[in-house]
């Protein structure tokens, strides 16, 4: 058994509050940033590192208003349609993830058309460090005591919160499956150079989808959504999409190269 003590504040500054969530978006951003200087020189993609470094602005506002549009219209549209001034209000809380990734695509979508490049030479450069970010994300849900897992129903597990009873730790599950598992894999593939045969972005897809789908089943689902259909979360449905559109285009012959 664990107690879970710990500061979801990092350390203040000048009475200013840093989160450790805040801070691993900013590792995320931090790590790819370098990451992708050394993905290039194994001629990943032909994409010049100034474009990725020109992308980097257009891929935070992608992640944070897709992320906040994809939280409010999946998961608590009748709120926010009777108090629309809270969609603002992203310091309080609530990103979807699927809703940052259509954000992202369509940030990179954009970005492609407006500097005459591949959209998916970028697509399959930017699933590539995804990953990490994920990783680091996770580790913050589970500094924030939120996404908790469900009971154990034995001695074993952690304990969030006084009372409770002991939970599965499924951020943690998801930081190795979702992020560290997933970037090994790719970072395998751009070694091996099998990225001429293989989609990244699709693979990512597959990956992340089929381990969201997975762990969701010790994951407690939203208290104001609860299952969907049987014994089905939100998250759950929405990855079903994401697999199927990877298989789909995960050989690079299906998607024009």
């Amino acid at each position: 058994m664990y107690i879970h003590e710990l500061n979801p504040i990092a350390f203040s500054l000048f009475n200013f509050k840093i989160y450790w969530y805040s801070l691993s978006y900013l590792f995320g951003f931090i790590f790819s940033y370098f990451y992708v200087k050394f993905i290039l020189n194994k001629d990943f993609v032909n994409i010049s590192f100034k474009i990725f470094e020109d992308f980097l602005g257009w891929a935070v506002v992608g992640v944070v208003i897709g992320g906040r549009i994809g939280y409010v219209i999946f998961y608590n549209l009748d709120f926010y349609l009777d108090n629309p001034i809270e969609i603002l209000k992203i310091w309080r809380g609530g990103m979807s993830f699927h809703g940052g990734l259509i954000g992202v695509i369509l940030s990179i979508f954009f970005f492609a058309k407006l500097k005459k490049i591949n959209f998916l030479n970028l697509l399959n450069l930017v699933s590539s460090c995804a990953p990490i970010g994920l990783f680091l994300g996770r580790l913050a849900n589970f500094v924030n005591r939120e996404l908790i897992g469900r009971p154990t129903n034995s001695d074993w597990g952690i304990l969030f919160f006084e009372n409770d009873v002991l939970r599965h730790p499924s951020q943690i599950y998801e930081a190795i499956f979702e992020g560290l598992i997933i970037f090994v894999v790719i970072l395998y593939i751009i070694k091996k150079k099998y990225y001429t045969s293989i989609n990244v972005s699709s693979l990512f897809l597959i990956m992340y989808g089929f381990f969201r789908f997975t762990i969701e089943f010790y994951r407690e689902p939203d208290s104001h959504l609860g299952f969907i259909f049987m014994n089905i979360s939100m998250g759950q449905l929405l990855c079903l999409p994401m697999v199927l559109l990877g298989l789909m285009f995960v050989k690079k012959k299906n998607v024009g190269y």
